[in-house]
């Protein structure tokens, strides 16, 4: 597992990779909003899940943060 000291307190590496799915998440559900895609989408808070998951899932396997 990777860590990083921010301003003297050691951060898991998974949890800074959290934080920029979480924007890249953000990006891109405001990108489907202004395009209207939400108009075909069944329940948007699952969506929003399923998008973070699946960007937290791309960050992790391009940075390898979990890799020991």
């Amino acid at each position: 597992m990777i860590e990083t000291s921010v301003f003297g307190i050691y951060v898991p590496g998974l949890l800074l990779v959290a934080g920029g799915a979480m924007a890249c998440a953000w990006w891109v559900r405001r990108l489907l909003s202004l395009v209207g895609a939400y108009r075909w989408v069944w329940h948007p808070p699952l969506f929003d899940l399923g998008l973070y998951l699946l960007s937290l899932y791309a960050l992790v396997r391009l940075t390898g943060a979990l890799s020991s």
